[in-house]
C-alpha cells in the first residue's frame, strides 16, 4: 500500500500534568512506530486558547505528529484517542494530495514568472539601444 502523509493533531486538558502530557506524546510515537508509520514531525505547541469552550475549559494543550504511513496506524491512534480522557479533541487531515497540488501550482507560478521576465528583458534591451 502506499505511503501517506497525515498530519494529526490533538488537544490535551489543561489540567494535566507535564510529564503524564510527555509519556502521552512518547506512546502516540511508539504506537505509529509499532503499527508500521514513521513520525515525521513532532511539535509540542504548548498551551492556546481554545477557539470555544470544550467541558467547560478555555485552554488546552496542543499537540502536532506529521506522520508518513498506510493508514492502518491511524485508525488505532484514532481508536486509542477516543477512549484516553487527557484528550479532549483531535483531528485527522491527509495532506500528500494537497501538497502535490500545491507543489504543481508553485511549478506553474515559478514558470510563468520566468516567462514574464525574459519577456521583460528582450522589451529592454532595445529600449537602452534605441537612447545611445
Amino acid at each position: 500500500m502506499a505511503n501517506r502523509t497525515y498530519e494529526v493533531m490533538y488537544i490535551i486538558d489543561p489540567d494535566t500534568a507535564g510529564d503524564k502530557i510527555t509519556k502521552l506524546n512518547t506512546a502516540v510515537g511508539n504506537l505509529i512506530e509499532k503499527e508500521g508509520g514513521t513520525v515525521v514531525r513532532m511539535d509540542d505547541i504548548g498551551r492556546r486558547q481554545l477557539a470555544y469552550p470544550i467541558d467547560k475549559k478555555t485552554e488546552g494543550h496542543y499537540v502536532l505528529f506529521e506522520i508518513e504511513g498506510s493508514g492502518q496506524e491511524i485508525l488505532e491512534l484514532e481508536r486509542r484517542m477516543r477512549v484516553n480522557d487527557m484528550i479532549i479533541r483531535y483531528m485527522t487531515v491527509r495532506v500528500d494530495e494537497d501538497r502535490k497540488k500545491a507543489e504543481k501550482m508553485r511549478g506553474k507560478r515559478e514558470a510563468r514568472a520566468t516567462r514574464r521576465a525574459s519577456f521583460s528583458k528582450t522589451e529592454e534591451a532595445p529600449a537602452e539601444t534605441a537612447e545611445a
